[in-house]
């Protein structure tokens, strides 16, 4: 069990991984050793997963999400599987731990009486400044 919250978790035997070629300059590696890793997370199978958060998790996940509600995160940031696994898992804990963050909901208050009157003084004062502009420039005639 990978903990994500408090009473959120994901089962390690939820996540499958497999290992694909990678695209992209890698010298002679790169069409030998399959260090590419796909990661697949049914979010919609999920048992220890709470309802709110797979909602949420749908939501977030956007693009990586298949029509059968599976999650897919492809890494081949690294030359190495290992550092490609730590770093698709990584990817996945964050999706989920964004996912189980419940917002607080925002509750309208009213303006204090003091920051209405400074709201009013504010415009009046900038009103009079204005008003002064309007009148046409007194001419001296001698």
């Amino acid at each position: 069990m990978i903990p994500i919250a408090p009473r959120v978790f994901l089962d390690e035997d939820e996540i499958v991984e497999t290992f694909v070629r990678a695209s992209g300059p890698g010298g002679q590696n790169v069409n030998k050793v399959s260090t590419a890793v796909q990661l697949r997370f049914d979010v919609r199978g999920s048992k220890t997963l709470p309802d709110w958060v797979k909602e949420k998790l749908e939501r977030l996940a956007g693009r990586r999400l298949t029509n059968e509600g599976v999650i897919v995160i492809v890494a081949q940031r690294y030359r190495t599987q290992e550092r490609n696994r730590e770093d698709a898992l990584a990817r996945l804990v964050e999706l989920v731990r964004q996912a189980s963050v419940v917002e607080v909901t925002r509750r309208p208050t009213r303006p204090t009486l003091g920051s209405q009157k400074r709201r009013l003084e504010t415009k009046a004062r900038r009103s009079g400044i204005k008003a002064g502009r309007q009148g046409k420039p007194v001419r001296d005639e001698d």
